[in-house]
């Protein structure tokens, strides 16, 4: 199947459907589709024998119940993962087989009492595994539903013999994909992967991932593991920089804190044209016209409706876990004029694409 045609922005499952049920699993994908997403989005990560599964992180503890689970008590350690120092369970230290056996927890359990009832219920699954759902989804519902795979700690996995674009292109071929189609958008954090996977014709629309700040690990890495040394993100997102990625990516997907930042960030003319002859970061809708000038398509991340997530003006009352004025929110960032929208709650972002539509 080839993609046809679909509304703007799309609106792209983040992990399935992981503010009704355990983000990666077959349950939090299933709803997905059942909620009508245009697309879904799942976290590559590599295990010790070579197999893509789902996890937010490498580092599980916080998405399964692998700390309550004796015999892989060993498995404990410390490992640095770009850059950083981190304690726990990685699943380059588990073979399919033995994380096969674990089962899914609620990562955001404090703010989301009601998914973290359904701790311990679902496995978690690989790559493979969400193949074959979207291809029955899509069959079910006769539209194509597209997949956003976004690769996490490339260099990381590359550095122990497991690259991701590597194992990404087998598991498409075994999954019946071959290189990918219309349907296949890829993304990641570091630039280098996302031209790993053109240069092995994997097809479909390559997406770079914008961080807040920062540099890209896999340019700090090459530049001797100083930040400093490194091309940071926002060189990314300024009128250059955007021009700059065209024809080495196809899009930008930035936090959706560069789209409701600081006042005026999307209505400020006259600020607007001061960051971009300065070559300051673009903000707000002067980001995504600027993007689309260079021919670049324009996604955020990550839409949620709890007073934890959403920008100050958009929160009502003191409990982090209330809702506040999401649609607010929601439509405000549509109306940018982006390309897609990854949330939690896919059907609230069906509702705001709605309103901000004048529907």
């Amino acid at each position: 199947m080839q993609a046809g045609p679909a509304e703007r922005p799309l609106v792209i499952g983040h992990r399935g459907a992981p503010g009704y049920r355990p983000e990666h699993t077959e349950a939090s994908y299933r709803l997905a589709f059942a909620l009508g997403v245009d697309a879904v989005e799942p976290d590559l990560v590599a295990t010790r024998d070579g197999v893509l599964v789902l996890r937010h992180e490498n580092e599980i503890s916080g998405t399964t119940d692998v700390a309550s689970r004796p015999e892989f008590a060993s498995r404990r350690t410390t490992r640095e993962v770009d850059g950083k120092a981190l304690t726990g369970w990685f699943t380059e230290d588990f073979t399919w087989a033995e994380l096969s056996t674990l089962r899914a927890t609620e990562r955001l359990g404090g703010v989301r009492q009601h998914s973290a009832t359904f701790d311990g219920r679902y496995p978690i699954i690989r790559f493979r595994d969400l193949l074959t759902l979207l291809d029955a989804a899509s069959d079910d519902s006769g539209r194509d539903i597209r997949l956003v795979a976004e690769f996490k700690h490339a260099t990381h996995f590359a550095g122990l013999g497991l690259p991701l674009d590597e194992l990404f292109a087998a598991e498409l071929t075994a999954g019946g994909w071959g290189r990918g189609d219309g349907r296949l958008i890829s993304e990641s954090f570091e630039p280098t992967l996302l031209q790993r996977l053109r240069d092995r014709g994997i097809a479909g629309t390559k997406v770079l991932l914008v961080e807040d700040r920062g540099a890209p690990w896999d340019l700090v890495a090459a530049a001797g593991g100083t930040d400093g040394r490194a091309r940071t993100y926002d060189s990314f997102v300024t009128e250059e920089g955007l021009l700059g990625l065209a024809g080495a990516v196809d899009g930008v997907s930035v936090g959706k804190s560069r789209l409701v930042g600081g006042p005026g960030s999307s209505t400020d003319v006259a600020a607007a044209g001061r960051r971009a002859a300065n070559g300051a970061p673009l903000q707000g809708s002067e980001l995504v016209d600027a993007a689309h000038a260079a021919g670049l398509a324009v996604y955020t991340w990550t839409l949620r409706p709890e007073n934890r997530f959403l920008a100050q003006p958009n929160r009502r009352g003191t409990a982090r876990a209330a809702w506040g004025d999401w649609l607010g929110e929601f439509t405000r960032i549509i109306e940018t004029g982006l390309d897609g929208i990854f949330l939690d709650h896919p059907d609230l972002g069906i509702e705001a694409r709605r309103v901000a539509a004048g529907g």
